[in-house]
C-alpha cells in the first residue's frame, strides 16, 4: 500500500508517455505533507517508504527507479531502467538512461548524461555537457565536467578532475590527484607521480598522439615542463625532485610508445 504519496489529477504526455503528477502524502527528507511533487510514469517509479522523491519539472518513466535518499528534481529525466538511490541527486536538466546507476553521496547536474551501464558513486559529480556511458565508473571524490567524456570500461576515481574536452576511455584508469583536461585523450592507464608535497604529475596523449604533462592545472610538453620548472624551482628540493620525477615520467613515456 502506498502510504507515501498520490496522484494530483495531472497528467502529461510526452514522446507518447502519460506522466502522472505526485503530491506528498507525508513528510520526507526532500517534501512536507501536501507539497505537489513532479512527474512519473507509474507508481513503482519511487519507493513508497524512505526519503525518495521526484520534485519539480522532473520526470521518470520506464522501469527507472528512485529510492533510498535519491531526489530527482529540476527538469531531470530519469528512464530506462536507470537507478537513482543511497543519498544521489540528479537534477537540472541532466539525463540517466540505460542500466545506469547513481548512488552514494553523487551528484548529477547541469545537462550531463549517464547512460549505458556506467555508475556513478561516492562523492563523485558529473555536470555541465559531460558524459559518462558505457561500462565506465565515476567514484569516490572525482569529477567529471565541462565537454568531457569518460566511456568504454574506464574508472575515474580518487580527487581525479576531468574536463575541458576531454576524453578518458578503454581501459584507463584516471585516480589520485590527476586532472586531464583540454583536449587530452587517454585509453589506457596514464602515466602519473607525486611530489612529496602533494603536487600530483600526469602524462597523457591529446588527441594528435602528442604527450602532454598535467601538474595542477598546468599542461606542458616535457620542454615547457622543464622550463616552466628551471624558472620557478631550479636550486631547491622541490626543484630537485621535480626534475627527477620528469626524467622519469619521460622515460615510462617513451617505454609506453606515446614518445617516438
Amino acid at each position: 500500500m502506498n502510504n507515501k504519496f498520490e496522484f494530483t489529477g495531472e497528467i502529461k504526455v510526452y514522446l507518447g508517455i502519460t506522466f502522472r503528477q505526485i503530491r506528498a502524502k507525508v513528510d520526507c527528507k526532500w517534501a512536507k505533507a501536501g507539497d505537489v511533487g513532479g512527474w512519473i510514469e507509474k507508481e513503482e517509479s519511487i519507493q513508497h517508504s524512505g526519503n525518495a522523491w521526484v520534485s519539480a519539472d522532473a520526470w521518470v518513466s520506464g522501469d527507472a527507479h528512485v529510492h533510498g535518499n535519491g531526489w530527482v528534481y529540476g527538469d531531470a529525466h530519469v528512464y530506462g531502467n536507470a537507478r537513482v538511490y543511497g543519498n544521489a541527486r540528479v537534477y537540472c536538466d541532466a539525463q540517466v538512461y540505460g542500466n545506469a546507476r547513481v548512488h552514494g553521496d553523487a551528484w548529477v547536474h547541469g545537462n550531463a548524461q549517464v547512460h549505458g551501464d556506467a555508475q556513478v558513486h561516492g562523492d563523485a559529480q558529473v555536470h555541465g555537457d559531460a558524459q559518462v556511458h558505457g561500462n565506465a565508473r565515476v567514484y569516490c571524490d572525482a569529477l567529471v565536467y565541462g565537454d568531457a567524456w569518460v566511456y568504454g570500461d574506464a574508472h575515474v576515481y580518487g580527487f581525479a578532475r576531468v574536463h575541458g574536452d576531454a576524453r578518458v576511455h578503454g581501459n584507463a584508469r584516471v585516480h589520485g590527484d590527476a586532472w586531464v583536461y583540454g583536449d587530452a585523450w587517454v585509453n589506457k592507464p596514464i602515466l602519473c607521480a607525486t611530489r612529496s608535497d602533494g603536487h600530483t604529475f600526469t602524462v597523457t596523449q591529446q588527441n594528435n598522439g602528442e604527450s602532454r604533462i598535467t601538474a595542477g592545472c598546468r599542461l606542458f610538453t616535457f620542454p615547457e615542463a622543464r622550463q616552466w620548472w628551471t624558472a620557478t624551482r631550479l636550486g631547491t628540493p622541490l626543484g630537485e625532485e621535480t626534475f627527477s620525477i620528469l626524467d622519469h615520467l619521460e622515460r615510462m613515456a617513451r617505454i609506453q610508445g606515446w614518445i617516438k
